[in-house]
């Protein structure tokens, strides 16, 4: 180690500065792709549906129906977007595109809810989306049972709001097993369900994704950077100058990932700010331990690229191995969505993946504020593959040097 780091090395380390410096492009490359990827990354892979427009058909009339239109737009999930007089036209109007979500309310839908007997109310949803119509369906159905649960807790409510059906004579109900059954039911405990939603309480969607696009940004650039950075020392000739100098070859490897290194790492300080900034993203743990889980990523992803570099004898050859390498590294990785909604055969394989375990530790210590005796193995895992890519691509890079 003291004669790999003597004065020749830090004179290599110089010359690679001077050259990255002199490449405009490969600087922007490390500041704007990453700043634009986590930034639409983190806005657009919302999985949260907003502002769906929502048509209703009002057979009913009542304060009851009335009430039910309210709760379901009280929230973002669904706007307002009119009155349609029968089912037909509502259906035309999904049709057409010019509706998200219909509803339509039966006319017995308030004397059904007075006497305690279930009420059907129609859903029409576009299925194009599948995942949009089966979160629209979820805030319907929460509605109406949040609706049906606050008329149970309170009988007498939904007694005065219906009218009673009175006998020939005018003064005792006709269906006085109906007003026994909802004063038993009213007698009898009910069970409520109350949600706790720990690290997250605002269920903020961008906190899940930010923290797993990050690492597979680090990855990703780190690759491409370093790929393009090897490789066009052979374009241009310059590793048989290398070849020249009197440094070995070790010395000429690690003064090449020195200043990469060091310039991701500029590009993980840059994502990190706009992750606090932007998305709010909370620091909980260890800013120490996530660095240097970033750092393993770093030296993975300069790995992976120097590793392709020595496969390929041009940029254009770099670029077509590097698309069979980094699309299934990000697919596989738990980023974008739960690993545990893989098929079982699939989970295994993220095991191999560096992404999936940076994103473990990020969301661990960032959201979640867990410590080193919580994540250690995933960070042992990124030690391992970092060593070792960087061993492997280096040996092979030294050996093109000899």
């Amino acid at each position: 180690m003291s004669r790999l780091f003597r004065g020749r090395f830090w004179a290599l380390v110089l010359k690679e500065l001077r050259q990255i410096r002199r490449d405009r492009r490969l600087v922007i490359s490390l500041i704007l792709p990453p700043a634009m990827q986590v930034l639409l990354f983190g806005f657009a892979l919302d999985a949260e549906v907003r502002n769906m427009r929502l048509g209703v058909v009002d057979d009913s009339r009542t304060a009851e129906s009335r009430e039910l239109v309210s709760v379901l737009t009280e929230n973002r999930t669904f706007r307002l977007a009119g009155f349609y007089p029968t089912t037909a036209a509502l259906g035309q109007a999904l049709g057409s595109g010019q509706l998200d979500v219909g509803v339509v309310l039966p006319y017995d839908f308030a004397k059904l809810r007075a006497r305690g007997r279930p009420v059907t109310v129609q859903i029409l949803l576009n299925g194009v989306n599948a995942n949009t119509a089966q979160i629209a369906q979820g805030h319907v159905e929460g509605a109406i049972a949040w609706l049906g649960s606050r008329t149970d807790r309170n009988p007498s409510a939904a007694r005065s709001s219906g009218s009673t059906e009175a006998g020939p004579t005018g003064t005792a109900p006709i269906a006085a097993g109906d007003e026994a059954a909802r004063v038993l039911r009213a007698r009898l405990p009910r069970v409520e369900l109350r949600a706790a939603f720990l690290n997250n309480p605002g269920l903020v969607n961008a906190w899940f994704i930010v923290t797993g696009v990050f690492g597979t940004l680090i990855i990703l650039n780190g690759s491409l950077v370093a790929g393009a950075t090897m490789i066009r020392e052979k374009e241009r000739g310059t590793v048989e100058q290398l070849l020249m100098t009197p440094a070995s070859a070790l010395e000429v490897v690690a003064a090449k990932i020195a200043p990469l290194f060091l310039l991701l790492m500029g590009m993980v300080g840059f994502v990190l700010t706009l992750a606090r900034l932007v998305f709010h993203v909370p620091f909980r743990g260890s800013l120490l331990l996530v660095v240097t889980a970033c750092a393993c990523c770093v030296l993975t992803g300069i790995g992976i690229g120097t590793f392709v570099s020595t496969l390929a004898r041009s940029a254009s050859q770099t670029q077509l191995i590097s698309f069979f390498v980094n699309p299934p590294l990000a697919m596989l990785s738990g980023a974008l969505t739960p690993i545990e909604a893989m098929p079982h055969w699939v989970q295994p394989l993220t095991l191999l993946n560096p992404i999936a375990h940076f994103a473990i530790i990020a969301r661990s210590v960032l959201v979640k504020g867990a410590g080193l005796d919580v994540v250690y193995p995933n960070l042992l895992a990124l030690a391992a593959f970092s060593i070792i890519l960087v061993g492997i691509s280096a040996w092979r890079f030294r050996g093109q040097l000899s």
